[in-house]
């Protein structure tokens, strides 16, 4: 999971990545703000860095195989509405740190950085049965989009 939803952000927009430090990282946001310069750099530039670690197998083994198909998948992240909401994000905060209002804070954080540089719009996709995930973001005003499947609704929010 690294490979595909962490480390390329972190090589792409280091400046876009904001932890969470509790003694420890104990949560993190990462960006881009622009998905389609990202997409074409991670099929230039992390495609071949992924290939030689992994080998892109059949999806539908176990769901350890559809992460990785993910992985060699990148015009997955191509939206309908990206040019509305261009910037994407993934967000991860560890359970005993959750309701605080980190998460918050660290969309705000993001949000922010992304206004600096004249974002107007910021996605993400979530899995369907996160429905406390889905609750803090309906919260914060990210709205369904259109292209939203069940099982992987797409939510975006103006900025």
């Amino acid at each position: 999971m690294p490979d595909i939803f962490a480390r390329p952000y972190v090589h792409f927009a280091p400046d876009l990545a904001f932890v969470v430090d509790d003694g420890a990282v104990g949560g993190y946001i990462l960006g881009v703000a622009d998905t389609r310069a990202f997409v074409d750099w991670y099929s230039r530039e992390w495609l071949p860095v992924l290939g030689e670690r992994y080998e892109h197998v059949d999806p539908w083994t176990d769901k350890n195989e559809f992460i990785t198909h993910l992985g060699f998948w990148p015009e997955r992240m191509l939206i309908p509405e990206v040019d509305d909401y261009p910037a994407h994000l993934h967000i991860d905060l560890l359970p005993h740190l959750q309701g605080r209002g980190l998460g918050r804070e660290l969309i705000a954080v993001l949000s922010d950085a992304l206004q600096a540089r004249g974002v107007a719009g910021l996605h993400l996709t979530m899995d369907s049965a996160n429905t406390a995930a889905r609750a803090f973001y309906d919260r914060l005003g990210f709205v369904e989009l259109p292209s939203s499947r069940p099982d992987a609704p797409v939510l975006g929010i103006r900025l």
